[in-house]
């Protein structure tokens, strides 16, 4: 038994539209608007937000793909025409963002704007993003974790629906899925309140917290789950790359602020005062 949420949400000109693909999209677009909208108030135009997008949407598919691909090599040499089967799920969260983070460097580069500040801009949107996304893994019943009860779930105080839907493979699931989710909602109203207060964090800072909060709930996280890719051994991939990320942000932040010079602060007081998020 897996779940009681179908996957499918509808079907248009009998091709099944899944739930996957509504709630990921949705979050690309609010994590557009939100970029656009501090975009703007950053000094850059709201349509750089969205010139980015359309080459970094696409790549960071690509780059999600590849990524699962790489770490779960075997199937698909046995059958290589699945790699291009992504409607049977296989798309890994860092791949993305790897992908999307080279092509916003050569963005940056090309239009002349600043890679820390256009990181900064896109930080908190992203994290939400990614919280918004986890709820497709719930309609997909993926990213779960170990087995437990359904009486340890209802201590959670879950509501009912998502209870049902932890039952898989004739076990109740930990919901790693909904754990990473708030984990990530929480991370995006840190970082809006961090970046709201003037002269708290340097220009780079919002998206070095970001990687800091976001890598150390994720190696708790990654550790729970059992459909993890591994390096070899005990190592999951996601797990030792939260890590490193984890270390080296903390690590990129100490630095700059005690060897680069005369760092901005991010926040840009408007004339009347007010932030937009």
């Amino acid at each position: 038994m897996v779940g009681t949420v179908n996957r499918v949400a509808f079907e248009l000109f009998g091709i099944a539209i899944y739930w996957y693909a509504i709630i990921i999209i949705s979050g690309v677009v609010i994590a557009m608007w939100l970029s656009s909208r501090e975009a703007v108030r950053a000094g850059l135009r709201s349509d750089d937000v969205s010139d980015f997008m359309l080459a970094a949407l696409p790549l960071s598919f690509i780059g999600a793909r590849l990524y699962y691909v790489l770490f779960n090599i075997e199937p698909y040499l046995q059958d290589p025409m699945q790699i291009f089967n992504i409607r049977s799920g296989g798309l890994a969260i860092y791949g993305g963002l790897i992908a999307g983070g080279i092509w916003l460097y050569f963005y940056c580069q090309r239009n002349f704007i600043s890679t820390w500040t256009f990181l900064d801009i896109a930080a908190p949107s992203v994290i939400l993003a990614q919280g918004i996304g986890r709820w497709g893994n719930f309609m997909n019943h993926e990213a779960f974790g170990g087995e437990t009860t359904r009486a340890f779930l209802e201590k959670l105080h879950l509501p009912d629906f998502i209870i049902d839907n932890m039952y898989i493979d004739d076990a109740y699931r930990q919901p790693t899925f909904l754990y990473e989710s708030v984990w990530n909602v929480l991370g995006f109203l840190l970082l809006i309140f961090l970046r709201k207060k003037t002269g708290l964090l340097k220009q780079g800072e919002v998206f070095l917290s970001y990687i800091i909060w976001y890598s150390f709930g994720r190696m708790f996280i990654e550790g729970m789950r059992t459909d993890s890719l591994y390096l070899f051994g005990p190592i999951r991939v996601s797990q030792l790359l939260s890590f490193v990320l984890f270390v080296g942000g903390w690590a990129v932040f100490i630095w700059r602020r005690k060897k680069v010079k005369d760092l901005k602060d991010y926040n840009r007081s408007r004339g009347d005062n007010e932030y937009l998020i």
